[in-house]
């Protein structure tokens, strides 16, 4: 009887942007749980300057300090990320942030003719891109909060005139946040006016794009979406977030232990309720042409409002990460939830 070929995957982790630990921590998961039975794992780490390396240690990589220099497992630079491609059958995308969820690096391995996870390259520019996914959103006829656009270089953002003109327009509190990161990094939120600028100084440090946004109070919701028999859309239950460490959903209640409460489903939602969640999820997945899974996060007032913030095109895949908690609830373990992602990379 001939035994079945393993599908061998390169993981894809790291990077040079704000996001590069978390990534890493999605991409220790990633290996840690593919199906050794169907898969080989190729632990492939991009440092913070940009250069790929490669181990044949495949369960050593969480050894590796490839961003510090540090390199306790036998790694090899690599030139051309050709190396990579010539070795797997499909890449999962394990990057957050710029480079590796904004497009750029599908567009790479577009050029190489190598399948990968997740969305193609437009579907990844906008879900990174805010302001723009937003307005698709609205047109795809979904609700998001009142938002407008601030170049980071605006030189009256030292002034008090910046402050007057988005308080007067949008109210207090503000949410001020770059336009094109993830995992909440540089997000703000402004409860009084002395708070503005230094906001957008911190949104500042990681874009040259910045979103001063009003507002909504209400509960925070997430919905994963994945891609199930021939590219059916197959939404999730939602999760309700609860954060613990701070008056949000910040870097630190996303990824410290005990750092926020994961509701699902949320609780006193009805099945409509979280029907209209999911639907909406699907629409967001559809409007930007997302592929093989993403999670979009909404805010519901207290008048049952639901309004969109932004959609993931790569989620995290950590221990606390909301998707594979998502699939848990759906009765899809980690590794089955892996399977899918990667057979739908597949049929692309």
């Amino acid at each position: 009887m001939t035994r079945k070929k393993k599908i061998r995957v390169a993981v894809l982790m790291g990077g040079p942007s704000a996001e590069h630990e978390v990534s890493m921590h999605t991409g220790g998961e990633i290996i840690k749980n593919l199906d050794p039975g169907a898969y080989t794992a190729l632990p492939v780490v991009i440092d913070k300057s940009g250069r790929w390396l490669a181990t044949s240690e495949p369960n050593s990589w969480l050894t590796a300090r490839a961003s510090t220099g540090e390199r306790r497992m036998s790694v090899a630079r690599i030139e051309m990320p050709v190396a990579v491609v010539e070795k797997a059958d499909v890449i999962f995308i394990a990057l957050h942030g710029a480079y590796g969820e904004d497009g750029t690096v599908q567009g790479l391995l577009e050029t190489l003719g190598v399948p990968y996870t997740g969305s193609g390259v437009l579907a990844s520019a906008l879900g990174m891109d805010k302001p723009r996914s937003l307005a698709v959103f609205r047109e795809a006829g979904l609700r998001a909060p009142e938002f407008g656009v601030v170049a980071a270089d605006d030189e009256r953002k030292s002034t008090g005139r910046m402050a007057r003109h988005w308080i007067g327009r949008l109210g207090l509190p503000l949410v001020v946040k770059p336009a094109d990161h993830g995992s909440s990094v540089g997000v703000s939120i402004v409860r009084d006016r002395g708070q503005f600028a230094p906001a957008i100084r911190e949104a500042g440090r990681y874009s040259r794009e910045i979103i001063v946004q009003k507002y909504i109070k209400g509960r925070e919701l997430t919905c994963g979406v994945l891609e199930g028999n021939k590219g059916a859309l197959m939404p999730l239950p939602p999760v309700e977030i609860r954060p613990n460490l701070g008056g949000f959903y910040d870097y630190q209640s996303k990824y410290a232990d005990g750092g926020s409460d994961h509701i699902v489903p949320p609780a006193g939602l009805s099945a409509r309720a979280i029907a209209a969640v999911q639907a909406a999820a699907c629409t967001a997945h559809r409007a930007i042409g997302c592929r093989g899974m993403s999670r979009t996060d909404f805010i519901r007032d207290p008048r049952g409002g639901l309004y969109v913030l932004e959609i993931n095109t790569i989620p995290g895949m950590t221990a606390t990460s909301l998707l594979p908690q998502a699939a848990a609830a759906a009765g899809i373990s980690f590794p089955r939830l892996l399977d899918m992602i990667i057979r739908s990379a597949l049929k692309k």
